[in-house]
């Protein structure tokens, strides 16, 4: 009997056909670790997983892909799901995966560790970004499901404790695949329009699956980048999405987001109360004190008789006067007797009284005294001055007396 001989593409082929027909290979799961994981253009997912012993190429597909809800990484333990053949072409057999999860955790529980740790260190969750919320908002926006519980119980809040705001409702869905891009929806409306001060978003309890809508990363840079202060208030008081650490302020319960958003009309007409009460009590104490001060001033000698001061003036400028009058003298009268001694000294030596006693000046044609005989020749005219009176004389001889 001749043996057959094959074909190298034959014999993958052969080999391929008999993997297939193995039942167990074709829903197959297979514990390992990841190694060598890359992601092609075309979308295809290309890793291996290994053990100790072995390594085990294997392919995702991007349909397959897509409906992963974690990042695969090297170094991560996961579960494989698919079916083991050979691809002809290279007659190495591999893993073709269908699903993927995290070996021990589950897959929802990686991606949002993964998500919150990529957001964390982009510093989405940095307290500088954090935007305060209104003590008095005037609109709030709410951005939930219209359908649930949560919304009712928000607006019945708002309205008991705040009724001067207005309440916005922005509906979209909070659960399913639609849901993020809803929500990432409404934000930046909200936000572009200026619709509201504050923005509550949110939703009621339920399981992780029911709260991913707001583990989404496209939610979470929705509310980082809006410019509205976002309230988060998803599920319970344990629940914590993404959406709680990006959010300016993270609430409990869509119930306390409520009572966060607004002050309470008690609170404040209590503390309006409050401060009335001690107003009243600081105008009371201003008025006494100007009652005080009035009847003081009232009882002045100045507001009794107007006059008076005007008459304490004019016995201290009286005084003044008296006293300015004394110093003069005091100060004038030394000059005077010195200047009673000069006119006396003056007086002795005056010319007329030389003239009174008998004396005359003698003054030739110019006016010039004349001292001397010799000084005036004969025939000159000279005028001699009298105690009363002048003589125009003319000299008819001049006798000059030797000195001896």
């Amino acid at each position: 009997m001749e043996r057959h001989i094959y074909a190298v593409s034959e014999l993958n082929g052969l080999v391929k056909a008999l993997l297939d027909s193995v039942p167990e290979l074709s829903g197959i799961c297979v514990r390992g670790e990841i190694s060598n994981y890359k992601v092609y253009p075309s979308g295809h997912h290309y890793f291996s997983l290994k053990d100790a012993q072995g390594v085990l190429r294997c392919v995702m597909f991007k349909s397959q892909a897509l409906r992963l809800r974690f990042r695969p990484e090297n170094g991560m333990k996961v579960l494989a799901m698919g079916r083991v053949t050979v691809y002809p072409r290279d007659g190495a057999y591999q893993l073709y995966c269908d699903a993927l999860s995290p070996d021990g955790v589950g897959d929802l529980h990686v991606a949002f560790e993964q998500l919150k740790e990529k957001l964390w260190r982009e510093g989405l969750f940095d307290e500088a970004h954090k935007k305060p919320l209104p003590k008095y908002p005037k609109t709030i926006a709410i951005i939930t499901s219209p359908a649930g519980a949560a919304v009712h119980d928000m607006i019945r809040i708002l309205r008991r404790r705040y009724p001067l705001a207005k309440v916005k409702l922005l509906p979209v869905r909070v659960q399913g695949a639609e849901a993020p891009a809803e929500i990432v929806g409404a934000l930046r409306y909200a936000g572009r329009h200026r619709v509201a001060d504050v923005i509550i978003t949110g939703r009621g309890g339920g399981s992780i699956e029911d709260l991913w809508a707001f583990n989404d990363e496209r939610v979470a840079r929705a509310i980082f980048d809006c410019e509205i202060p976002v309230i988060s208030a998803v599920g319970h008081e344990p629940d914590v999405t993404i959406a709680d650490f990006v959010a300016d302020a993270r609430a409990a319960t869509p119930s306390h987001a409520a009572e966060m958003a607004v002050p309470d009309r008690a609170e404040l007409l209590e503390k309006l109360q409050s401060q009335r009460l001690r107003m009243a009590r600081s105008e009371h104490r201003r008025l006494e004190q100007l009652r005080r001060r009035l009847t003081e001033l009232a009882g002045k000698r100045v507001l009794t008789d107007p006059l008076a001061p005007v008459q304490d003036k004019r016995l201290l400028l009286d005084h003044a006067q008296k006293e300015l009058i004394h110093a003069a003298q005091v100060r004038l009268a030394e000059p005077r007797r010195a200047l009673a001694a000069l006119a006396a000294s003056l007086d002795a030596m005056s010319p007329l009284k030389v003239l009174g006693r008998g004396f005359a000046l003698v003054t030739d044609e110019k006016g010039t005294p004349v001292r001397r005989a010799s000084d005036v020749p004969v025939g000159s005219e000279i005028t001699a001055a009298l105690s009363e009176g002048r003589l125009r004389c003319r000299v008819e001889e001049t006798i000059c007396e030797q000195k001896n």
